[in-house]
């Protein structure tokens, strides 16, 4: 089996930010894993404005939960983006396979999906400052870990 590296979000809560990430996806040929439950009604009237006519492009997949997900996940690390982490992505060696997960926009994923995280990934910034918005910190990532794995669309 190939595997290909791919994006999850969990439980997003902003339409824009998840329709901006679609869009992404939809341009760099990447899998998004949306995992449930959403704090919108997922649907593509949410999404459209950010997402434009991209979404209907994107390969992303719904799950129930954070079980269901990690059950699927054979073989692939997850790769957690944490303002709490202290490992910058900038020196972190990405793997073909890997999965780049994303937290909610408020509260980032709880301690166990924190723990179950093969690693614990941060943005460098500004120390007082709290946090970069997700759709812009996934662009950031996702562009490095394609780079180094070779993986941009050609």
């Amino acid at each position: 089996m190939i595997l290909t590296m791919r994006l999850a979000l969990y439980q997003p809560e902003i339409p824009p930010n998840v329709g901006t990430i679609l869009r992404l996806c939809a341009c760099e040929n990447i899998p998004l894993d949306i995992i449930e439950p959403c704090s919108f009604p997922f649907s593509e009237r949410a999404l459209k404005r950010a997402g434009m006519d991209y979404i209907d492009k994107a390969a992303y997949t719904r799950h129930n939960n954070w079980e269901e997900f990690n059950q699927q996940r054979i073989g692939s690390r997850i790769i957690l983006l944490s303002t709490t982490a202290t490992e910058p992505y900038t020196e972190f060696a990405f793997e073909k396979s890997d999965i780049l997960l994303f937290g909610q926009e408020s509260a980032g994923v709880p301690k166990d999906v924190h723990d179950q995280a093969d690693a614990r990934l941060c943005i460098p910034m500004v120390p007082e400052l709290r946090s970069i918005n997700v759709a812009v910190a996934v662009g950031m990532v996702l562009g490095e870990a394609l780079r180094q794995t070779n993986q941009f669309p050609t």
